[in-house]
């Protein structure tokens, strides 16, 4: 596969947060495919009934499913939030009227949210591939999560975990360096080890009955240009221009094509999920 630097369609330029659901549509929709999503919905557990938030519902592929379930039965719900405005108008597309913008590092519903009422009312939240961007302060995701949940409810979850992205994180810090950026400030991702997560976790007040790491080798269809331009492009590289931020994907894309690009010209990466599931125990 070669890289595709063209510019970008129209649909594809990124919000103010630095998402573009197309895109991410696109170049990832690996994320919430049944194959990669069941092993942490199998953990969720949900049950008709249920009132469950969305820690990061993207483009509400997954919320969807969760939310079938839950409205098996009278009182049921799901609630959806991301801080992405691109995604949250495509989740609304899905069947998610309610999805609404905000940042789970200090969740705070709208007023006009339809769960604007007592907050103790949640039986679960669930969140994957998203605790990993929430670097600034992931205590504070734990926080909010811990606010909304009644007694004995469950914080579940998969996100990327130690040794994430290996490889490829380096190269995009080396090659950043090169050009006289600093990789480390840039970097947008927070990879813990289940060592590390369990402590936030256990300090918030939550039981932490299940935390794991998971490798899984990731295919990826548009190659690794196509990922970049998905995951770093608005992150990473988020205020270089068009031409220097292309230059810096083909240069990464070049240095990790030794090990990520088979014979046939097939990329994969390796990924690396932290699975938990925490119970509040207050």
């Amino acid at each position: 596969m070669t890289s595709n630097s063209a510019q970008k369609p129209t649909s594809y330029v990124p919000d103010s947060s630095g998402w573009s659901a197309a895109l991410y549509n696109k170049n990832a929709n690996f994320v919430y495919s049944p194959a990669y999503t069941t092993p942490v919905l199998e953990l969720l557990a949900a049950k008709p009934g249920e009132r469950i938030m969305d820690f990061g519902c993207g483009s509400g592929e997954v919320t969807v499913v969760i939310e079938k379930i839950v409205k098996g039965k009278e009182g049921g719900y799901i609630a959806a939030v991301d801080f992405s405005e691109s995604m949250v108008e495509k989740a609304k597309t899905q069947g998610l009227p309610e999805a609404f913008v905000c940042d789970i590092q200090d969740l705070a519903f709208p007023p006009s949210s339809v769960y604007s009422g007592p907050r103790e009312e949640f039986d679960a939240v669930f969140t994957n591939a998203t605790l990993h961007w929430c670097k600034r302060n992931p205590s504070g995701v734990i926080r909010s999560a811990k606010r909304i949940l009644k007694r004995k409810g469950r914080f579940v979850g998969e996100m990327g975990g130690f040794l994430n992205c290996i490889g490829i994180r380096t190269a995009l810090k080396t090659v950043l360096k090169s050009k006289g950026y600093d990789g480390l400030e840039r970097d947008p991702w927070f990879f813990p080890s289940p060592e590390e997560y369990s402590t936030l976790l256990e300090a918030e007040g939550f039981d932490v009955t299940h935390i794991s790491l998971t490798p899984r080798l990731t295919p990826l269809e548009t190659g690794l240009y196509g990922w970049l331009n998905t995951f770093a492009r608005g992150s990473w590289l988020k205020d270089l221009t068009e031409q220097e931020a292309d230059e810096i994907m083909k240069e990464v894309e070049e240095m990790c094509r030794i090990d990520c690009q088979d014979g046939n010209g097939n990329w994969a990466m390796v990924y690396v999920r932290l699975r938990f599931v925490a119970v509040l125990d207050g």
